[in-house]
């Protein structure tokens, strides 16, 4: 027999998830088939079938957890597996299950027939009632008190995929990021319209922001304590899924139309949630917008994940009574947060971004 272990995926990572089977025991496979989905960093990948055979054994379960160059899948070694050396096939005798043990049967619970029409109507089973009439018998306010009492059942589930994923990031951003937050305000009354695209404009006015005030478009490495500055913005774009939080990017978008970058963001949303985004479309973002205000609230302080040293968040936007005249007017304004990394970045940097991205999402017009 010959066996096939899960591949290198790249990305320098150890292990992966197993999402689904497509093949399962004694198929035969052809060469390059789908044998199973496995999930590593939040993108769903499958790993095709190295050669063509019969499959005699497939290792794993979906939800394990597989390392790399750790065996998958055994293949037959022929056609047929060995069956000795007399002439002909022996056939192995056959397998007799052992016979049930025998268990005396739980008495059921003393009721009348009333008492059990009401357990059945409010959905109570009897034998878990402890019964308070005579010689223990069920009464109809046991049944009712049962079907009242809230259930002490909870869910247990370990974390898998992409949640799993979030975990450990998260556990590593918390461990590595010296955090700090800036909060402020744009008025985007120049500009704003029920159907206006405000993640097109968030997105210009980061790239604005980020020829303006390099430091935020960095990588940080804090063991060597060294920036390194990129010279194309490749955002990341927070996308919230069933499954948990996933980002994807967008690549130099200080080059990209706002059509082109409407199209990219609603292709990677897309791949998000049907989970086809592939480990390239998560690659090494260097700095995260989360446009969270489109659920809920107007500020946040949220979580970076190095080696990136920043990332923007765009709150729920409202109108504000500002003075005019003597009077006031009402004007569009939308809430923004600028998270950084205080060993990458200084304060004064992380103000400036901030106000370069406010100067830009006041301007009638975008800049492309």
């Amino acid at each position: 027999m010959t066996t096939f272990a899960l591949p290198d995926l790249g990305e320098g990572l150890q292990d992966a998830e197993l999402v689904a089977w497509h093949v399962a025991e004694g198929d035969h496979v052809v060469q390059d088939q789908p044998l199973v989905s496995v999930e590593t960093d939040k993108a769903v990948v499958e790993v095709p079938s190295p050669q063509a055979g019969r499959i005699e054994r497939l290792i794993g379960k979906p939800g394990d957890r597989i390392k790399v160059g750790a065996t998958l899948v055994v293949f037959e070694a022929g056609a047929h597996a060995d069956t000795g050396t007399v002439m002909g096939e022996l056939a192995p005798p056959p397998r007799i299950p052992p016979a049930p043990a025998r268990t005396s049967p739980a008495a059921p619970p003393a009721a009348t027939p009333a008492v059990r029409a009401l357990a059945r109507e409010r959905g109570v089973d009897l034998a878990s009632v402890r019964g308070t009439g005579p010689q223990g018998a069920l009464t109809r306010a046991d049944v009712e008190r049962a079907a009242s009492a809230p259930s002490s059942e909870e869910e247990d589930s370990a974390l898998t995929g992409i949640r799993r994923t979030m975990a450990v990031n998260m556990a590593r951003a918390h461990a590595e990021i010296v955090p700090a937050t800036l909060w402020d305000e744009a008025e985007i009354e120049g500009w704003w319209a029920p159907d206006a695209d405000v993640t097109v404009r968030a997105i210009q006015a980061i790239a604005h922001a980020c020829a303006t005030v390099r430091a935020i478009n960095a990588r940080f490495d804090g063991t060597a304590l060294r920036r390194r500055f990129p010279v194309t913005v490749d955002l990341g774009i927070a996308v919230d899924t069933e499954d948990g939080l996933v980002v994807p990017v967008i690549r130099d978008v200080a080059k990209v139309s706002p059509a082109e970058l409407r199209r990219r963001l609603d292709e990677l949303k897309e791949a998000a949630r049907m989970r086809r985004l592939t480990p390239a479309d998560l690659r090494d973002p260097t700095l995260t917008l989360s446009n969270f205000g489109m659920l809920a609230g107007r500020q946040a302080a949220l979580v970076i994940l190095p080696p990136q040293v920043a990332i923007v968040g765009a709150g729920r936007i409202y109108v504000a009574a500002v003075p005019q005249n003597g009077s006031f007017a009402f004007r569009h304004r939308l809430p923004l947060s600028l998270t950084f990394d205080h060993r990458a970045v200084t304060g004064a940097e992380a103000a400036r971004f901030l106000a370069a991205m406010i100067a830009d999402l006041a301007r009638p017009q975008t800049l492309m």
